[in-house]
């Protein structure tokens, strides 16, 4: 019988009730009634009361072995019965969140992790990846070679086993499919990179590289024409809007896998402290066999900072590729997967906000947008009371010829590709659930946010964080104006659009044990 060392086991976690009052920015149709906002972005009110409770109990046999768990009680909103918030609670709302071991190899210095865990490519200027920052099934390996370097690889498999088959001979447009499929039929992504973090005196540099493949049926669902997601709407999942460059329809199914390429280089100088400058290079893209389908392109930022008894002032810059304004040579902006960490450049018009206040107005990512942004981080006069201070210009890089596609005033055209998949005129900002809002080379928007962190306890923190975007949207016909529906039999008018800025202000009382 073999005998075991009974493990000890350490617990923590964190709570966060959060309270918001706040408007989302609007570009929405005047005379459509479905568009029109009570509350906050069409999707809230204007006051919300929510909590969050997290907790991690680690089981530590040794050095060399551990497990973690990781549940998640939330995100509760005050009121509402499928969230528990309801009079007499009792929602069923515990989540699984991370799940994995941690075990070294005998007589090595191989580190693995395997199970449902945290994964980010390396990010030195925003601290969180534009492409992958998620939790996600997936087996990690390091090894430290010598105090300088480290070479990483893992294995994840975002999805699988999701298809749930089809049968009909034909499609819901009436096309003819080349066949019945199994249900889990080709539907699996996965990811493979290499990681090579550096660090010498003064100076950190990580190359990585992630090949990725997709299978055809991932994203689809029985019975459904959607052969892939759509880089300019219609679908709520964070992967598939990103992963995809357009919606196209074909007479059969798909069989090849799609190959995905992401590299890029970070990395940050510190010698001149208390200067520091750090950048992120980034290239994403996705390959099929139909170029329309393709999507890819680059994405760069830059960080300046020094650091001074009272605070850290900072400079930043960033640039992504957008659209061309042909959508039948594929997307020319960066494939993402996930991006949901916690991006320092903004916390309400990107997803910075570390609690679970209202975030990510222009986007969870920076893709299709290029910008200029100052902060002061960390400003501290009073004992146990720090503010940050940000402001951030917006630009798009897409084309403002996509914006006629977008909105339904042009045909998209071609074969295998339906004009009415842009016809409806939604509010633009719902046009891609994970990049935000569409913003063109004549679009714009100004950011001004202001945190401020208040220690009531050692481990009760008070933070109050204010924001306000500007909007600037083109309302020409030649952009985001009136015109007519392009397709068959279709007359309606798409009349002016009503632009509003968006504001919030947020508490959140935070406990970490």
């Amino acid at each position: 019988m073999n005998a075991y060392a009974a493990p000890a086991f350490k617990a923590k976690g964190q709570w966060i009730m959060s309270f918001d009052y706040g408007e989302g920015g609007n570009f929405v149709e005047k005379n459509r009634q479905r568009d029109k906002t009570s509350g906050y972005n069409n999707k809230g009110d204007d006051f919300e009361a929510k909590q969050r409770v997290r907790l991690q109990l680690d089981a530590v046999a040794s050095e060399s072995l551990s497990g973690t768990v990781y549940f998640e009680i939330g995100d509760t909103v005050w009121g509402k019965a499928s969230d528990g918030g309801a009079l007499g609670a009792d929602g069923r709302i515990v989540e699984l969140k991370r799940a994995y071991i941690d075990w070294i190899a005998p007589d090595t210095d191989l580190k693995v992790r395997m199970g449902l865990q945290g994964i980010a490519l390396p990010a030195y200027t925003t601290q969180a990846s534009q492409i992958l920052d998620d939790d996600v099934a997936a087996v990690v390996l390091s090894n430290k070679f010598n105090d300088n370097v480290t070479l990483t690889a893992f294995w994840a498999r975002p999805y699988n086993d999701n298809f749930l088959g089809s049968s009909p001979e034909y499609d819901a447009r009436g096309y003819k499919r080349s066949g019945t499929y199994p249900t889990d039929y080709m539907d699996n992504v996965d990811l493979f990179a290499l990681l090579l973090p550096m660090s010498f005196d003064g100076v950190k540099v990580t190359p990585w590289a992630m090949l990725g493949f997709v299978g055809p049926n991932a994203f689809r669902s029985p019975a459904d024409d959607n052969y892939y997601g759509n880089a300019y709407g219609r679908f709520s999942n964070g992967t598939t809007p990103a992963v995809w460059a357009n919606k196209q329809y074909k007479k059969d199914y798909n069989d090849n896998y799609a190959t995905g390429f992401w590299a890029g280089i970070t990395g940050e100088v510190t010698m001149w402290d208390p200067f520091r400058l750090a950048w992120d290079l980034n290239y994403g893209g996705i390959y099929n066999d139909q170029e329309a389908l393709n999507r890819g392109g680059f994405y760069g930022s830059l960080l300046g900072e020094y650091k001074l008894d009272w605070g850290t002032p900072g400079l930043y810059f960033w640039y992504s590729t957008g659209d061309n304004n042909n959508p039948k040579d594929g997307s020319e902006r960066m494939a993402t997967l996930s991006a949901n960490g916690n991006n320092q450049f903004s916390n309400f018009a990107g997803n910075g906000n570390p609690y679970i206040a209202r975030e990510g107005v222009l986007g969870s990512t920076l893709v299709g947008t290029w910008g200029v942004g100052g902060r002061v981080k960390d400003v501290s006069f009073v004992e146990g009371l720090k503010h940050t201070l940000r402001v951030n210009y917006f630009g798009g890089t897409n084309s403002p010829a996509m914006a006629k596609y977008i909105t339904g005033k042009k045909d998209v055209g071609g074969t295998g590709v339906n004009w009415w998949q842009y016809r409806n005129h939604r509010p633009v900002g719902d046009f891609n659930q994970n990049d935000g809002l569409y913003l063109t080379t004549m679009d714009s928007a100004l950011e001004f946010g202001l945190t401020s962190d208040y220690k009531i306890h050692d481990n009760l923190t008070f933070s109050v964080d204010a924001a306000y975007i500007a909007l600037w949207l083109d309302q020409s016909k030649s952009v985001w104006g009136g015109g007519w529906i392009a397709g068959t039999n279709q007359t309606s008018w798409l009349g002016s659009n009503s632009i509003t800025d968006a504001w919030n202000i947020n508490a959140s009382f935070v406990y970490d044990f």
